[in-house]
C-alpha cells in the first residue's frame, strides 16, 4: 500500500463491509484479550521501574493519569496513561493554545513545558502508554486502530473525520508506525481511514510488529 499518496483524497469506508466482518471482529477481540494479559504480566518489571522513576521525581503526584476519551461510535471512556505532565497540566493548556503546532482537531507543541524529565523519557519510548494493555483487556480499546480523541476535539470533526470512531480505538495505529508527530490532523485521519479500509488479521500483526521496532529506536515522538 502507497501511504504517501495524494492528500486530498477522500476515503469512504463500506459500513456494510464492516458490519459483515464477524470472524475478523472475533479473532481481533481474542487476539487482544490475550496479547494485552500477557503483556501486563510480562511488562510489570517495567510497570514498576517506570512507577518508582514518576515517584521519584515527583513523590506527591500520582502514577497514573486517566482521561476521558470517545471510543467507537463516540462511546466515552476512561483511558489510562503514565503520568509525564505536571499535576495541573491540564489547567495549563488554555495558556498553551496559541502555540499549537498541529493544525485541526488536535493539540501538539514539540517542547511542552509542562511535560517532565522522566515524561520526556517515557513519552519518546511511548511507554507513557503501556497502561493501556488495560483498556485493551476491558475491550474498550484494541491493540491496533485509530487513537482514541478528545471530547473537545470530536466538537470539531467534520462528517468525514467522524468515519475514524466507527471502529474501536486502539494503542497503536498506522500514522503511529509511518509518519507519527510528523503528521497534520488531516494526514492522520487519512492513515486511519487507510488502516480501517485495508485492516486484517496480517495487517495489524505488522503494524503491531512496526511498534515493536517504534519502542526500541523512536521515530520522532514528544
Amino acid at each position: 500500500m502507497d501511504y504517501g499518496e495524494d492528500h486530498a483524497e477522500s476515503i469512504v469506508i463500506d459500513l456494510d463491509h464492516e458490519r459483515h466482518r464477524y470472524m475478523y471482529r472475533v479473532v481481533k477481540r481474542v487476539f487482544d484479550f490475550v496479547a494485552s494479559l500477557l503483556g501486563l504480566i510480562l511488562l510489570s518489571p517495567v510497570f514498576l521501574i517506570v512507577a518508582i522513576a514518576i515517584k521519584l521525581e515527583d513523590p506527591k503526584g500520582p502514577v497514573f493519569y486517566s482521561q476521558t476519551r470517545l471510543g467507537q461510535q463516540q462511546q466515552p471512556f476512561k483511558m489510562y496513561k503514565f503520568r509525564s505532565m505536571i499535576v495541573n497540566a491540564d489547567k495549563l493548556l488554555k495558556k498553551l493554545a496559541d502555540q499549537n503546532e498541529v493544525d485541526g482537531a488536535m493539540f501538539k507543541i514539540k517542547r511542552d513545558p509542562r511535560v517532565t524529565n522522566v515524561g520526556r523519557f517515557i513519552r519518546k519510548h511511548s511507554l507513557d502508554e503501556l497502561p493501556q494493555l488495560m483498556n485493551v483487556l476491558l475491550g474498550q480499546m484494541s491493540l491496533v486502530g485509530p487513537r482514541p480523541p478528545l471530547p473537545r476535539e470530536v466538537v470539531e470533526y467534520t462528517e468525514y473525520d467522524r468515519q475514524r470512531l466507527l471502529v474501536k480505538p486502539g494503542c497503536t495505529g498506522l500514522w503511529q508506525v509511518t509518519i507519527r508527530n510528523e503528521a497534520s490532523f488531516k494526514e492522520m485521519v487519512r492513515l486511519d481511514l487507510l488502516y480501517i479500509r485495508n485492516r486484517g488479521v496480517l495487517f495489524d500483526v505488522k503494524v503491531l510488529v512496526k511498534t515493536i521496532g517504534i519502542l526500541l529506536k523512536p521515530n520522532g515522538a514528544y
